[in-house]
């Protein structure tokens, strides 16, 4: 899934996150946002699914749910760093 997340990113928005908050509209950027909202929720809603079907024990659920919140504050840092006029 980590793989899957930025990948409408460098497809329609040109390696930038600007896109995802600007309100421009258009077939494209629309269709960046959806995949990025569906891959990123898809990153949490897997573990906690296969954790209600017994299909995982809680130990591998949290380290699935810890690793993406490491993943979120690393793209939040990308995104901040390149919003500075300085790199």
């Amino acid at each position: 899934m980590y793989v899957l997340v930025p990948m409408p990113c460098l497809f329609f928005g040109g390696g930038s996150t600007q896109f995802l908050m600007s309100r421009d509209g258009g077939g494209w950027i629309d269709a960046a946002k959806f995949l990025t909202g569906a891959s990123a929720v898809g990153s949490i809603a897997i573990p906690l699914i296969l954790k209600h079907a017994h299909m995982i024990e809680t130990g591998a659920m949290l380290i699935e749910l810890v690793s993406f919140f490491i993943f979120i504050c690393t793209v939040l840092c990308f995104h901040q760093a390149s919003l500075d006029d300085d790199w």
